[in-house]
């Protein structure tokens, strides 16, 4: 064997082994920016957005909204956060290359007073599309009578 095809096939090898660990590096980041999230801290999630990153969230409720920059997703982020909701992934699946990937996360998110009392508790569906390590799109579906739920407890404690 020469060494061209040798070298080919390592190469070939190393190109197999980094498509295979990209779903799960994927995977690990967004688990730690949602754990940052959670703490109050939303800046590492937004450094994954493009600057003209377009967000949904369908319905009704107060939550919802179609953005079409990062700052403008900053504000709809920092509300999530200041009241305290927080979001989990369940099941995170990746799917495509790195210049056209489509991310789906099924995942829940709750709040709970300050006395342990869980006042919202909803599940939920986001897909996405990322390119070159920028989140360009994504979509949440949930159940949206909870959603207005949220924001009928949340009228009584501000009112």
């Amino acid at each position: 064997m020469s060494r061209l095809p040798r070298a080919a096939a390592w190469a070939a090898a190393a190109s197999g082994a980094a498509a295979l660990a990209y779903p799960r590096v994927l995977e690990l980041a967004l688990q730690y920016n949602l754990r940052r999230l959670r703490a109050g801290d939303p800046e590492p999630l937004l450094r994954f957005d493009a600057q003209d990153v377009r967000f949904r969230f369908p319905g009704t409720s107060s939550w919802a909204c179609e953005l079409t920059s990062k700052e403008e997703l900053r504000g709809w982020l920092r509300q999530f956060v200041d009241i305290g909701l927080q979001l989990h992934a369940d099941e995170v699946v990746v799917k495509g290359p790195p210049w056209n990937t489509t991310v789906c996360i099924r995942c829940s998110d709750h709040l709970t007073t300050p006395d342990g009392t869980r006042v919202y508790e909803n599940r939920a569906v986001i897909w996405g599309r990322i390119a070159w390590g920028l989140l360009r799109e994504y979509e949440v579906y949930e159940d949206t009578e909870r959603s207005l739920a949220l924001d009928a407890w949340l009228a009584t404690r501000s009112g």
